[in-house]
């Protein structure tokens, strides 16, 4: 079996985490990633074999896996795998179940090449033989070591030399925002954020689906102020891959003052004042929570925050209005709601003839909403918008300027059975070839005893998609996954972002443990000095109004089985003559409101302290 030239190329980057390896098993305590980019058809090509940081609850010969997908052109319907795991063996053998193709190497084993002999030979590409560009690394927000924290990095796209310092304050003004309101502030302490500055050759990023000469290549399929693609992903997974641990999350960052963006494998931005740091959050959720849409109208409908019918148990029960335990029976409803339109027009709009769309509506519900979005249109004089010839008083957020915004017109009287119409005039011939209708929607709801618009309740609102098919979400508008204006995760994304984040970061950070024999006698001093990630009482400026209020750190020692009640809650044991066949533990448990079920304890943290292995 031939191995192509990028294939080694790839795993000269792996070297040293495979001089660990033994026949069965890993030397090193660290797994190995296996990353594979995967085409709708199941085609893979092997992208890096490396040594990885650890995912908390990956037990002996288990694989742990990630998806993300690419989106290097509009619908790619490309994904990338991540694969972890401490058996080198078990991540191809998991590989190989990925893919259409061969991608099992000879050294994985025969037994593991036979299973692949009916298989399409193997095509290795050069996605990864691409070189990391020059990168000029700032820390922006630290709150430990790379090893055992989540990092998010921005990488510069469109700035120019000169333009060094303005990336910089872009890049820190997203980071802030995002980690200091409600959204990231409580798990800030698991985050790192850093900026990575390549300079372009030009400013800016592309439009009409051609880039410019920048980094990597960012550009907008057409003028509408929505997704922003890259053309250079070789170049951005060799940057990330180059960081190692310092990598986990890479944030393309273009520089364009209008609102833009994209998730998967690279969250894509711009820094738009009024749109940033809100694109920002919501495909953050994407990534790191790993849930899909809230919004109606999307494709994908997946996580801790989507339900797939009222026939299953509740993924949120926890957390419903009132809550439901595991032992309970579940008694939930579908809050009462339709939606008879959604528009993704995408329209220039022009003064000579308005745009409008007409709808079915049943004249069975009580409230309506006229949901839509607009961009390049300053004032209100600019536009007007009507239903069925009623002017809805639409005025522009302040200071928003040409940049798109959101815009959501509540109504308490329903509709009439039957047809009615949508329309948007444009008033200011001056604003042609800007002004832009981006997406309209109108939907239904049941009065106050059908349909609960209470922010804070939680229950199961339906959620249409693109092709009309009906899943649930937990709020009617609490949540960023919902609509992108809004502030805050609800609750469900929350705990669903702790777990994800516990699961790469331990909340030991260390254990520094000193043994010292005592003079004339066989036994010793045992000191040992523990370092926790800064949460509960130990973050920065603990007590401060900021601060999650309701959040602990339990801290129990025990020897040999036994509590040692003297040291509950300390940070330091000192044992004096003591032998050397103890074992000494420590478990912690973080408590947070925010999060109500561990099932997998990604919330606790051991240490054993063996006497014999360390005095």
């Amino acid at each position: 079996m031939q191995i192509t030239s990028a294939y080694l190329y790839a795993l000269l980057f792996a070297l040293p985490a495979l001089a660990a390896s033994a026949e069965h098993g890993r030397a090193t305590d660290r797994p190995l990633e296996l990353i594979l980019l995967r085409d709708n058809e199941g085609i893979c090509n092997v992208l890096t074999l490396r040594d990885t940081q650890k995912v908390r609850g990956l037990q002996a010969g288990s694989v742990h896996t990630n998806r993300l997908q690419t989106h290097a052109q509009p619908q790619s319907g490309e994904e990338r795998v991540s694969l972890v795991s401490y058996d080198e063996r078990a991540l191809w053998a998991a590989a190989q179940a990925e893919c259409s193709n061969t991608v099992i190497p000879e050294h994985a084993g025969q037994v593991l090449q036979q299973d692949a002999l009916t298989a399409p030979h193997a095509t290795y590409s050069d996605s990864f033989g691409g070189s990391a560009p020059p990168l000029q690394i700032e820390p922006l927000i630290q709150s430990g070591d790379s090893s055992n924290r989540v990092d998010l990095v921005f990488f510069a796209d469109g700035y120019t030399a000169d333009e060094h310092a303005k990336f910089i304050a872009d890049a820190l003004r997203l980071a802030e925002d995002v980690s200091y309101n409600q959204t990231f502030n409580t798990v800030k302490p698991l985050l790192n954020f850093w900026a990575a500055f390549t300079p372009s050759k030009e400013s800016g990023i592309g439009v009409g689906g051609k880039p410019k000469d920048t980094a990597f290549g960012l550009y907008r399929d057409g003028t509408e102020l929505r997704g922003v693609y890259y053309s250079k992903p070789k170049v951005a997974r060799a940057a990330c891959l180059s960081l190692g641990d310092a990598c986990d999350y890479p944030i393309l960052l273009g520089n364009d003052p209008l609102y833009g963006g994209l998730g998967g494998e690279f969250t894509v931005i711009t820094p738009s004042p009024a749109n940033g740091p809100l694109v920002l959050r919501h495909e953050l959720g994407h990534s790191v929570i790993n849930v899909g849409e809230e919004y109606d109208g999307g494709f994908a409908y997946f996580g801790v925050d989507a339900a797939q019918n009222l026939s299953t148990p509740v993924p949120w029960a926890h957390w419903l209005t009132p809550s439901v335990t595991d032992n309970a029976d579940q008694v939930v409803r579908s809050e009462r709601a339709v939606m008879p339109l959604q528009n993704y027009a995408w329209t220039m709009l022009n003064a000579s003839t308005p745009w409008a769309t007409t709808f079915n509506a049943s004249g069975r519900y009580a409230r309506h909403l006229v949901r839509f979005s607009l961009s390049g249109l300053p004032a209100a004089a600019d536009l007007s918008v009507r239903l069925d010839g009623e002017d809805l008083g639409w005025a522009p957020r302040k200071d928003i300027g040409v940049d798109r915004w959101h815009y959501d017109v509540h109504r308490d009287d329903g509709l009439k059975d039957g047809l009615h119409e949508v329309s948007f005039t444009l008033k200011n011939k001056e604003r042609e070839g800007i002004a832009q209708m981006c997406s309209v929607e109108i939907l239904e709801f049941g009065d106050e005893s059908q349909f609960n618009a209470t922010p804070g309740h939680y229950s199961m609102y339906p959620t249409f998609s693109l092709k009309n098919e009906t899943t649930y979400r937990p709020t009617n508008e609490d949540c960023l996954m919902r609509q992108v204006t809004t502030p805050n995760f609800c609750s469900v994304c929350v705990e669903g972002l702790w777990l994800s984040l516990l699961r790469r970061v331990d909340l030991i950070d260390e254990l520094n443990t000193a043994c010292t024999p005592r003079r004339g006698s066989p036994k010793v001093n045992l000191t040992a000095n523990l370092a926790l990630v800064p949460l509960a009482q130990f973050r920065a400026g603990a007590g401060d109004s900021d601060v999650a209020p309701q959040e602990s750190y339990a801290i129990r020692w025990t020897k040999d089985g036994v509590p040692l009640h003297h040291f509950t809650n300390q940070t330091r044991l000192a044992i004096n003559g003591e032998d050397t066949g103890a074992v000494y533990a420590v478990d912690v448990t973080f408590a947070t409101e925010e999060v109500h079920v561990d099932k997998e304890g990604l919330l606790t943290a051991h240490r054993d302290i063996v006497l014999s292995k360390i005095c």
